[in-house]
């Protein structure tokens, strides 16, 4: 059986969950029928080209390095109905009470895709699905779970897993300490974050390396020589914590030639702020959601980036920006990621001086090289080997606590 690398994603289609009408037995009757998933072969056939976001491109990062032979990103579904219509993973003919095989969906070369349907609670997640997939095909070598987790049960399937979590968001830690204790690594995006871990687990090994920048990918995100038709553009959900109001106070102090593009991937907050840049004449237009080629199109259309939220995880844009040769505004009062904002790649600011730097870095955009200083420190070249050290250490501490 080859080895792998899961990535469990937090995102569940229907929160909260409601309650199946299927019992774990059937899961566990059409987990047991499925006699060729996942593939038996030993590593993809075609080379692993570590691409796409920030969900992506840690697993493929692994499966490139030799850590594993393929790597899967799972999902949850909160209804039956979502279950089997998420993504094409199942249809009508696949549930459990019909006895067909269930087939994953391939994303790229060394990465497939999977949605379970979570139990009926919030989380962190439970899925007797996907403890029935574990008890058929055994757990993964290496498991992550990011940000509102998953629950004790799946940790205990997956004990002798090498687990790793991440919580992507400012908060360090999103899961109770009866979920966080089963972790042998802790990734962060700042060290208070390491701090706080530590506050909480004093042996853990915890470990700065926020899983968006610091993977980062050259192929997806490059420069594409395009005609520079925006001033600034921020890439971000229309959620409040990710304060476009402050790219629009600062955009109404400026000159209404300066010409901004907002691009969007999801939130409630779309229209509101349309409206607002309406009301004051300012030069914004809104886009969203697109692919990753489409934001690297996008990006590349603009002078400089912006990241202007303050209780934000490290966002993966900030090095997304960089490798499409933009230098980055940051809040200056930005919680995690203040470490990619160096002289060489952009300026953080004051909210009240936001409008002041960002006519400062428009200006000299074209004396940056960015993408040149992410290649040589942040790309995931340079992160997975700081990952496999950690993995050794976590199984060296493991053999250590057995013998003793």
């Amino acid at each position: 059986m080859k080895s792998r690398i899961v990535a469990v994603s937090d995102f569940c289609d229907g929160v909260p969950p409601s309650p199946s009408r299927y019992l774990p037995e059937d899961f566990d009757r059409a987990w047991a029928r499925d006699a060729g998933d996942p593939d038996p072969s030993a590593r993809p056939l075609t080379p692993v080209s570590v691409v796409g976001g920030y969900l992506e491109r840690l697993p493929l990062a692994a499966v490139a390095a030799g850590l594993v032979d393929a790597a899967e990103i799972w999902q949850f579904a909160g209804r039956d109905d979502a279950w089997f219509d998420s993504a094409g993973l199942l249809d009508q003919e696949a549930r459990p009470d019909r006895g067909a095989q269930r087939p994953s969906a391939p994303a790229s070369a060394g990465l497939t895709r999977r949605s379970f349907r979570a139990d009926g609670h919030p989380a962190p997640y439970g899925s007797a699905d996907a403890l029935a997939h574990i008890a058929r095909h055994g757990a993964p070598e290496i498991l992550c779970v990011w940000g509102l987790g998953v629950n004790e049960a799946l940790l205990d399937a997956c004990q002798d897993s090498i687990r790793i979590y991440n919580s992507i968001d400012a908060d360090p830690i999103r899961i109770p300490p009866e979920v966080s204790r089963h972790f042998d690594i802790f990734l962060t995006g700042s060290d208070w974050q390491s701090e706080r871990i530590h506050a909480r687990h004093p042996a853990a090994i915890c470990e700065v390396l926020p899983i968006g920048p610091d993977f980062a990918s050259d192929l997806t995100f490059h420069p594409t020589g395009a005609a520079k038709d925006y001033d600034v553009v921020y890439v971000a959900a229309t959620q409040p914590y990710k304060r476009h109001d402050l790219l629009i106070e600062a955009l109404d102090r400026l000159p209404r030639s300066v010409r901004a593009l907002c691009v969007v991937g999801y939130g409630h907050l779309t229209d509101e702020l349309r409206a607002e840049g309406e009301r004051r004449g300012l030069n914004i237009d809104w886009i969203g959601p697109v692919s990753h080629d489409e934001v690297n199109a996008l990006i590349n259309r603009a002078r400089i980036g912006v990241v202007c939220g303050i209780d934000d995880g490290a966002p993966a844009i900030l090095t997304e920006y960089m490798l499409a040769g933009l230098p980055v505004l940051a809040n200056d009062r930005l919680v995690c990621g203040q470490q990619y904002i160096r002289p060489d790649t952009g300026l953080t600011a004051s909210e009240d001086r936001f409008h002041e730097a960002l006519a400062d870095l428009i200006a000299r955009s074209a004396q940056f090289d960015t993408r040149a200083v992410v290649q040589a420190n942040w790309t995931w070249p340079h992160s997975i080997r700081q990952l496999s050290a950690l993995i050794d250490q976590a199984r060296g501490y493991r053999a250590g606590r057995v013998s003793a």
